[in-house]
């Protein structure tokens, strides 16, 4: 077999009718996949998909290869791999139709032998795909995940043909099965004979073995192994050990027909309600974030580079876990997630029979639900970093006697196809029941209650007696309830349902120092998911900060008018930064003993603000304001002490108690200076721990490649900043940056973390925000790249990475 990735070669544009043509500027250009055809889009205030795509209009695309086709093939079975089309794919060979795939976050295989010509004649692929008010965010469109072309003898090991279990552990041994599909595609029983191989992460065999096997005609045989590792080193988020099998196919005189491979760990997974989660027997607490699939200035499209990167950012941020909201996760994610120590919560599909979009999946969902349980099981049963499946977020008619009829019917499936892992839903019981909210506010012992705020309402109708018969039944059917913006009910679930485990699939970034307290003190709560993790396209402006007495201003509730683009809610921003909210965090969990201190911005001292349940603060972690001497800013504190002093030049500016505003949160009405900014932790008169932030010297233009190599077809990321000598950025002078690339490679994309933007992730020009952009250069051969960004009255800068061969 030969599995070689189908990138180059491709164009895109307007998908026409037969009696259309392509309007003067508008035909086919030239792409390399993975790509995101809605990412350049212009956006528009008009535009009908609004705040839900971040004002990008959608459209039908067309995506053509020519394939070429040796005369060998006709000996071979060939097929293409699509990890993700964004959506309602229709794969051509040579205006042939091969398959269709409505859902567009779904792996699904093109068999081409039928299609291929061999008498000379070009072999024509075309790739169709369209998006339009079919999602509640940013989806992207196109080709937005890896194609592989695979050629294998037509006796081989199928897509998804290997699934590997570790169901007998001990500290001496482990007993690993591996079964292995081998598929007969010709029109003779053929006798081969499978070989597996494991080895430890060292890349030391460890075990092996060997079996004959007989496949009939156009059929499908399993071969099993039950092979034994002796003292294993267990998978763990402390700990990731990969293993690895390796499988061969042989013919009856040893001549090799197909061989693959898969890494996989060897753990344990329990969960109760009385001792809660645990791995390898070891309790574990799920510090949680959900994560939309976009890669921020790359638009949709995914890189292994991208993902990786996102995952290691976020684990190095305090998260352990991902939830991937509301669509099955990428490969290159869960395989990240495995390398990283990340466990994963992975989701079948964001709405079942009742539409949230005008043109969402439910309209083929119902008779389709089958094929996507089986995709997403196949695609993550050997990747120890998912531990939960998802059946759906917020589903509208879940509180139906036929809602939980189909709830059932999807955990059972599930189960059906993986029964190692366990099967949650995210219940929003508020969302189950929009029909019935008025009886539920009856319901509420205090009416007055109402008049509280958007997070406040959703917390009391989700505890209410309506929703809790409501959701009973759906609830039961699941090993974990997970539960949106629904704590209200930790408590009383663990009455009301003794043996119910409950997980906070989705809740408010403000509230973890509640949420994480709750999850300390409750063993049948099991984490938290915060919403979100890393900050997205799409559901505009959802976290954002505004200044009410601003001329024009409109409460748009949580809409973000145009030009919002982001959501604005991530602890990391689309470039990888880490917001202040993220540092909040990561001292409620117990992982941070330093405080950290964050500015509010002195040019908006004391203007009243407009925010949403899923906003932070407008603050920034800097002492470099381009304000006057004395000019009033408000500090924040974090940290986890009794009290914090803040102390300016060593100058004492006076002590604070902590929690007086909210836990963790020490805060300062004082002036600003330029200076050292210096706050000091204590708990008990003892000091626990301190930050300092320094104003900037005289600011140049600065970029670092975080890695001097990438392979080829992968990617560097460049960040340029607005920093003096010693890497200390200014917070508010920002500039259009230029960005250049010489060299075998492309600027793929350019973007900063700010919000509220008409710029263009792929123009060579962007504006830096709070000091900060990110450049991301894809290789697209061996040699050097040298990126060079330059801003008016700065001098230029270049960086320098190295192109090498896979």
């Amino acid at each position: 077999m030969t599995r070689t990735l189908l990138h180059e070669g491709w164009t895109v544009g307007p998908k026409l009718g037969p009696f259309e043509s392509h309007a003067e500027g508008s035909g086919p250009m030239q792409v390399v996949l993975p790509h995101d055809a809605l990412r350049d889009l212009p956006r528009s205030a008009d535009e009908v998909q609004g705040v839900h795509s971040g004002y990008t209009p959608g459209g039908a695309f067309e995506y053509v290869r020519v394939l070429d086709v040796p005369p060998e093939w006709r000996e071979k079975t060939v097929r293409l791999e699509f990890e993700g089309v964004y959506r309602d794919a229709v794969v051509f060979m040579n205006g042939e139709v091969v398959v269709h795939e409505a859902n567009g976050y779904a792996g699904f295989t093109a068999h081409l032998d039928p299609y291929l010509r061999f008498d000379g004649e070009p072999n024509r692929l075309t790739v169709e795909a369209r998006a339009h008010r079919d999602s509640r965010w940013y989806s992207g469109a196109g080709i937005y995940r890896p194609v592989h072309l695979v050629v294998a003898d037509p006796v081989h090991i199928p897509t998804h043909g290997v699934v590997v279990t570790t169901p007998d552990i001990d500290d001496e041994r482990a007993v690993v099965e591996v079964a292995v599909t081998v598929r007969n595609a010709t029109r003779h029983t053929r006798e081969t004979r499978v070989q597996w191989e494991l080895t430890d992460p060292h890349g030391v065999a460890v075990a092996s073995g060997t079996s004959p096997v007989t496949v009939l005609p156009g059929a499908d045989a399993v071969a099993r192994a039950r092979l034994v590792v002796p003292t294993p080193l267990l998978w763990h988020p402390d700990h990731p050990h990969l293993y690895t099998a390796r499988m061969t196919v042989t013919d009856a005189a040893g001549a090799a027909l197909d061989e693959e491979s898969t890494s996989f760990g060897i753990r344990t997974l329990q969960v109760d309600a009385g001792r809660g989660l645990r791995i390898n027997g070891r309790p574990v607490k799920l510090r949680g974030a959900c994560v939309h699939h976009d890669n921020g200035p790359l638009g949709a499209a995914t890189f292994d580079d991208a993902e990786d990167r996102r995952v290691r950012l976020l684990k190095k941020a305090g998260f352990n876990a991902l939830r991937s909201a509301h669509n099955p996760m990428s490969r290159a994610m869960l395989d990240a997630c495995d390398r990283h120590g990340m466990v994963v919560m992975d989701e079948l599909a964001d709405a079942w029979t009742r539409a949230k979009a005008p043109h969402d999946a439910t309209i083929t969902f119902p008779e389709r639900w089958e094929r996507d349980v089986a995709s997403l099981v196949a695609k993550d049963r050997n990747h120890p970093s998912v531990i939960m499946y998802s059946i759906g977020n917020e589903i509208l008619e879940l509180g139906t006697p036929i809602g939980a009829t189909w709830s059932r019917r999807f955990a059972e499936a599930v189960r059906s196809a993986d029964p190692t892992r366990f099967v949650t839903n995210g219940i929003n019981g508020i969302i189950a029941n929009l029909p019935r909210m008025a009886e539920a506010r009856q319901q509420l012992e205090d009416a007055n209650t109402m008049m509280a705020n958007m997070g406040d309402q959703m917390g009391l109708m989700n505890a209410s007696p309506l929703v809790s018969a409501s959701i009973e039944e759906s609830a039961a059917v699941l090993d974990v309830v997970g539960f949106n913006y629904a704590d209200s009910r930790y408590r009383q679930d663990a009455l009301d349902h003794p043996s119910r485990v409950i997980v906070g699939s989705e809740t408010f970034p403000a509230r973890i120092d509640v949420m994480w307290e709750l999850v300390r003190e409750l063993p049948h709560v099991i984490g938290d998911f915060t919403w979100t993790g890393w900050d997205y396209l799409g559901e505009a402006g959802i976290g954002r900060v505004d200044y009410s007495d601003a001329p024009g201003f409109v409460d748009t509730g949580t809409a973000g008018p145009y030009p919002y683009r982001l959501a604005e809610s991530g602890d990391l921003d689309i470039t990888g930064y880490r917001r202040t909210v993220s540092y909040y965090r990561e001292i409620v969990f117990g992982l941070r003993t330093d405080p950290y201190i964050s500015v509010y911005r002195p040019q908006h001292h004391g203007r009243p603000t407009s925010t949403t349940p899923w906003s932070w603060t407008d603050t920034v972690s800097t002492w470099s304001w381009d304000a006057a001497p004395g000019a009033p800013v408000t500090v924040d504190v974090y940290a986890d002490a009794d009290e914090v002093e803040l102390l300016l030049d060593g100058e004492s500016l006076g002590a604070a108690a902590v929690g007086a505003e909210k836990s963790f949160v020490a805060r300062f009405e004082t002036e600003y200076r330029p200076g050292e900014l210096t706050a000091v932790a204590r708990r008990a008169g003892l000091e626990t721990g301190r930050h300092v932030l320094r104003t900037a010297g005289t600011p140049r233009l600065r970029a670092h490649a975080e890695r001097d190599e990438v392979a080829v077809g992968g990617l560097a990321f460049v960040v340029i900043t607005l920093a003096d000598d010693d890497g200390i950025a200014v917070a508010d002078r920002d500039v259009p940056v230029e960005v250049t690339v010489s060299g075998p490679g492309v600027l793929a994309g350019l973007g900063s973390g700010r919000a509220r933007t008409e710029e263009s992730f792929g123009d060579s020009s962007y504006t830096t925000y709070d000091g900060r952009v990110l450049a991301v250069v894809r290789a697209d051969g061996p040699g050097e790249l040298v990126v060079t960004a330059s801003a008016a009255g700065y001098d230029g800068v270049t960086v320098t990475v190295l192109g090498r061969e896979r």
